[in-house]
């Protein structure tokens, strides 16, 4: 299934950007049209489990998924239930001077239903992903 990277630059600093970025209490407020739902399951130290309904490809995903923080530099998750089960979606975040530079890698795996219309609708999970970082970017940037 769809596997990429992107890189991105964001004129703020690291721990800011950091914030928005990993702060997906605020999803469903600050990108609704990617994140209609987010609802906490559990919270224990830096690793939380959410209930989110994600708009990706033009696909509607239900998923359970599994955030790892390791403030500032790293935000993991783990899509551990659901139309998305066993994806992967890791931030890393460098700080630069007066800018931070955040190195992405997906790994999206689908199952059943959600497998067959993945691969048969154009769907381009990358540059739908690229769209949904960039209005994280405005966000950090303002």
């Amino acid at each position: 299934m769809p596997k990429f990277s992107l890189e991105k630059i964001v004129k703020n600093n690291r721990d800011d950007v950091f914030e928005i970025f990993s702060n997906f209490e605020n999803y469903q407020r600050i990108i609704p049209q990617h994140f209609p739902s987010v609802r906490i399951r559990s919270m224990r130290g830096n690793v939380s489990v959410v209930e989110e309904h994600l708009i990706l490809g033009g696909l509607e995903l239900l998923i359970m998924a599994k955030h790892v923080s390791q403030k500032p530099f790293l935000h993991e998750i783990f899509v551990i239930g659901g139309d998305a089960k066993g994806s992967q979606f890791k931030q890393e975040f460098i700080e630069l001077e007066n800018a931070t530079k955040i190195l992405v890698d997906v790994d999206l795996k689908f199952k059943g239903k959600m497998m067959i219309s993945a691969m048969f609708r154009k769907n381009n999970f990358k540059d739908d992903y690229d769209k949904m970082l960039d209005n994280f970017i405005k966000i950090a940037e303002n």
